[in-house]
């Protein structure tokens, strides 16, 4: 399948099966594509897009934690802790231990700073493309949208605690178990 065929499948999707289907479900393949317009443009200068969000976050101000680096980002701190080794070896950041022994502190090297002026126009070119054609009252209408959403949410699972991985596995074996049983 051409990505122009799989993109009007989508699109035709959305406009013909289920036009009034939740939002959640438009925003992620919005999303989707988003992330895989930038991630070809990325791998042209050998830069993953795991890496891309690490860079983000660094260049607006370096000198994090990697706890604080995995909180920025979103991820589990394995997930930052394997993507900060191999950012370490590509020369983009280095890694300092703090005074306690116990936090790891996050720098930019030069090299990491100077993607900034080669990346930031990359994700700046998948924007401009994304809303090609679409009035500027319409974006502001989309992205305030968008942010009352986030904070909603935000402020909805202010009570709530992600459960770990291990123990959403857990679930899932004890219902096994359960069904094997019955």
């Amino acid at each position: 399948m051409s990505r122009a065929s799989g993109a009007d499948t989508i699109l035709r999707h959305w406009r013909e099966a289920v036009p009034n289907d939740r939002l959640a479900h438009l925003v992620k393949d919005a999303t989707r594509a988003l992330v895989r317009a930038l991630q070809v443009r990325l791998a042209a200068h050998n830069v993953s897009f795991g890496h891309w969000t690490f860079l983000r976050i660094l260049w607006e101000g370096d000198g994090l934690t990697q706890r604080e680096l995995s909180v920025e980002a979103g991820v589990m701190e394995p997930t930052t802790f394997s993507a900060l080794k191999a950012m370490e070896r590509l020369g983009y950041i280095r890694r300092k231990r703090g005074d306690d022994r116990k936090k790891v502190f996050v720098f930019l090297t030069p090299k990491g700073r100077l993607l900034k002026r080669r990346l930031v126009p990359l994700a700046e070119e998948v924007n401009n493309i994304a809303v090609r054609g679409v009035r500027g009252s319409d974006i502001a209408a989309t992205r305030a949208v968008l942010l009352a959403a986030i904070e909603n949410l935000a402020r909805d699972e202010t009570d709530k605690r992600m459960p770990s991985t291990r123990a959403l596995a857990r679930v899932g074996t004890k219902r096994k178990r359960a069904a094997r049983r019955a």
